[in-house]
Formats: C-alpha cells, structure tokens, sequence
C-alpha cells in the first residue's frame, strides 16, 4: 500500500508540544514566502477591482446592483471590512490576512497529513506546500485575491470531510465557492469521502444544507437575480477561447511550466511512487483532478488560477515521501527551498511597468479632477480609480465587461456584440444621467479601443476634447456647456 487508511486514526497520539513548536516554525515561513507582496501599492488589476469595489460599497453601493463583477461576494465584502477598520489607502491590512490566509492552508495540510500518515508528514506537508505557493509569476502569486482566499476553505473542507463533520465540510465548500465558483470544485472529493465512509442516514444531508445555506443567504442578502446572473449565467461568452486559441494555449503551457519548475522538489517523488505502487489516496488524486478542471474551466489558465493545484499537490508529495527512503524527504524539502528562493528574488527584483503606468495615469487624473468628479476609465486597470481615489462614472469598472476583452482576447472576439448582456442599455444610461467630468482611453492599441466601439466613439465625438496623453493613453475632458 502506499498510503495509510485515508481517515485519521483514532488512536493518534498527540506528541507533546508538536503544535507549539510547528506553528511558529510555519508561521516565520508563511511570512518570509510573503514578503514581495508588501512591496508596491498593487500587484494585479485583480486587487485594484478588489479595491475599487470596496470602496464603492463602504460608500453604499450594492453589489451585482450598483458595482458589478463576475465573482461572488466574499472578497469584497472582506476587502470593505477591512477598509472601515484600517481604512482604504493602503492593502497591507489585506496582505497580512493574505499571509494568515496560506498559515491557515499550511497548518490544515499539516493536521491532515499528520493524521494520516504521522507527525513527520505532518511537518512535510505544511513546509512544502508554503515553498510551492509561490512558485508563479510573482503578480499571481504575491497578490492579496481571489485563489489565496480560496485555499484555506478548500483545505478546511477536506479536514472536515476526513473527519466525518458532513456539515461543517459543506460550510467550508460553501466558503470556497462564495470566494470564487472554482473553489467548488472541492466538493467532489468531499463527496467521495463521503461514499467512503458512510455513516448516518442525515450525512448527506448536512453536506448539502452546509454547502447550500451560505450560497442562499449570500444571494438574498445581495440580489438573488443579480447575485446568479453575474456569478453563473451571464458569463457565456467569457467561457469561450474561440478565435484565441493560440493566444490561450500559450498561456496554459507556459503558466504550466513555471508551477511545474516550482514543484522540482515535490513531482520526482510522486513519479517514483506510482512506480513502485497503483494504490494510493484516491481522494487525493480526486482533489488533483478537481483543481486541475477548475484551473481549465473557461479557457483563461492565467497563472493565479493555478494556486488552486498546490495543495493537492503538497499532499500528495508528502504520501509518495513516506514509501520512499527517508533522505528522499531532506532532498524534496531541499530542493523546494531552493527554487522557492529563486521566486522570491523574482518577486523582490521583476520591474512593474503596468503598475507604474497606472500610478503616472491616476497622477493625471487627480491632478485634472476634484473628489467629487466621476472619472471614466476605458481600459482593463480599474486600479487607477482607485489610485486617483475618484469615483467610477459606471458600475462597470472595465471595458473587459463591456467588449469582453476581459478574458484576454486578442482580437476577433471583442467588441460591443460580445458584451455581457444588457451592459449597454445600462451603461448609456449611466452616462445620460451624469456624463462623466474626465474620460481616459486606455486602450493603447488593444483592440477595444474606441475606433471598435461606436457608442464611446461617439461620446468622445459629442462632447468631450483631447486634454493630456500619458505614456499612449489619451485623457479627454468634457467640453463646457455640453
């Protein structure tokens, strides 16, 4: 066998002071893997949206109403949280719960291990897991969104589920899910181990209310039509790579081989064990299977998406390192290190262009407006509002939502057509009510830029004139009297 009896043994002996000398240990680790992320006000337009959206509701805005994203409603909610206790000028607040975020992850990979397979493994897990969670292009992995906020819940669910608490595994699936619609994929091993294990006739039903209370409640909450328009059926045409599949399959196999170069230390092991061994962890494997189809739904592999691999990963290193020769575990440690080193320095030293780009064009905005102005940024770097801290003139915070350009299309998929549905009756009549004071094309070139889109070509046309031009982008302001 390769793997010890998948539920925790009950006879598990608590070595003491395992907790209290393993947690400090993580803890240091935790926050050293996390030490770009507090270089720099911003790592992705993920976190600038995030920002933004914050602010929008701290002020009294509704999601999926008056600010809108294809995500759900967790992390916005945290970000405002976080604003009305710290305030909405910096994300260090939101960087440290980050930090927590993966402590959380790696400690809950560690109980699981250790309960498996011994307090050795236990140890293995939580270091390897925090080695590899930064093995990504730092502006996926250092960023304080939506994948490090899905791990600990995606992890706590399969704690829950090794344990038999069918309704608390639920609420953590619910969790994931609430986060971001891919951390559902963690259900499915949930449900295995469920079938596994059996038990009371109610299991099932606590799995399910668990998982399906906090959705309800979520959706009430916000707007239940809303709420499931722009977290499920209003994202079709997102969902589809046609006319960039090369663009696409670039960003998979490159994305792949960078989480690939970050796990040298922990892929050997676990080809060595399949080797010598077919039986092992299914649920394991179901969670790999799982992330890996979560990572592939839509046809988008940007590199932050991948962070939901590692801890399956981490898991199953930690399994295959038991059968093998104990200084097998030293080397895959070792060797994770390392390369774990190498991320760090490329996250330390990488230049930012678009980010300075954005802090030049809010320097710009600021300068041209007043707080009370509403700005429209055309462009896919919703950070700059929040930068400027000018507020949006609409509630979509992206010409991505509005020309589908979001996805990363590069070309003949993008433009008005190809809209979410029924954003530009909503966004004309944003308009028509209170024009916005400063326009900024920041399309630079792409391929949503206003001479592919009439309705802004024709705003700009009617009463707006070219004012300034920050590194390509072209600030407009309104024209007195109209």
């Amino acid at each position: 066998m390769l793997l010890a009896p998948l539920a925790p043994p009950r006879s598990v002996v608590a070595g003491k002071g395992y907790w209290t000398r393993l947690l400090p240990l993580l803890a240091a680790l935790a926050c050293v893997t996390r030490v770009p992320s507090f270089l720099g006000r911003l790592w992705n337009p993920d976190e600038g949206y995030l920002a933004v959206q914050a602010r929008i509701l701290a002020r009294g805005g509704q999601l999926y109403e008056t600010v809108v994203d294809r995500k759900p409603p967790l992390l916005p909610w945290l970000y405002e949280a976080v604003f009305g206790v710290f305030g909405s000028g910096s994300l260090t607040p939101v960087r440290v719960l980050a930090v927590l975020a993966q402590l959380a992850t790696a400690v809950t990979l560690a109980s699981i291990a250790r309960g498996r397979w011994g307090d050795s493994a236990g140890r293995t897990a939580g270091a390897l897991y925090l080695l590899v969670s930064v093995g990504l292009n730092p502006e996926d992995a250092q960023a304080a969104t939506f994948e490090v906020f899905i791990l600990p819940a995606t992890a706590a669910a399969m704690w829950c589920a090794d344990r038999r608490r069918w309704g608390a595994a639920g609420v953590a699936v619910a969790c994931a899910l609430l986060t971001k619609q891919t951390g559902g994929a963690v259900l499915l091993p949930v449900v295995y181990l469920l079938n596994r294990y059996g038990g009371p006739r109610a299991s099932p039903l606590r799995l399910a209310a668990g998982v399906a209370l906090p959705v309800l409640g979520a959706a009430l909450v916000t707007d239940p039509a809303g709420f499931a328009f722009w977290t499920v059926t209003g994202s079709g045409a997102y969902a589809s790579f046609t006319g960039s599949e090369l663009h696409v399959l670039v960003r998979a196999l490159t994305n792949s081989a960078i989480l690939a170069t970050a796990c040298a230390g922990l892929l050997p092991p676990v080809a060595r064990a399949l080797r010598i061994a077919r039986t092992g962890a299914a649920d394991l494997w179901l969670w790999l299977a799982a992330s890996a189809v979560a990572v592939t739904v839509g046809f988008h592999f940007f590199g932050h998406y991948f962070l939901q691999l590692t801890p399956p990963l981490a898991l199953l290193a930690t399994a295959a390192l038991q059968v093998l020769p104990r200084e097998r575990t030293a080397v895959a440690v070792r060797t994770s290190a390392c390369v774990c080193a190498l991320f760090l320095a490329w996250g330390l030293l990488a230049p930012r262009p678009e980010l300075a780009h954005a802090q030049r064009l809010a320097t710009a905005l600021a300068h041209r407006t007043q707080p009370g102005d509403r700005v429209l940024v055309w462009g896919i770097h919703p950070e700059t509002y929040w930068l400027a801290d000018r507020a949006p003139a609409t509630r979509y915070l992206t010409a991505g939502l509005l020309t589908n350009f979001s996805g990363g299309r590069d070309g003949p998929e993008v433009g008005e057509k190809y809209a979410v549905e029924g954003t530009w009756p909503v966004f004309r009549a944003e308009l028509a009510d209170r024009a916005p004071d400063l326009v900024v094309d920041d399309s630079r070139g792409k391929p949503y830029g206003p001479d592919r889109v009439p309705t802004l070509r024709r705003l700009l046309m009617a009463g707006y004139e070219q004012v300034d031009e920050v590194d390509g982008a072209v600030v407009y302001a309104r024209v007195p009297g109209e």
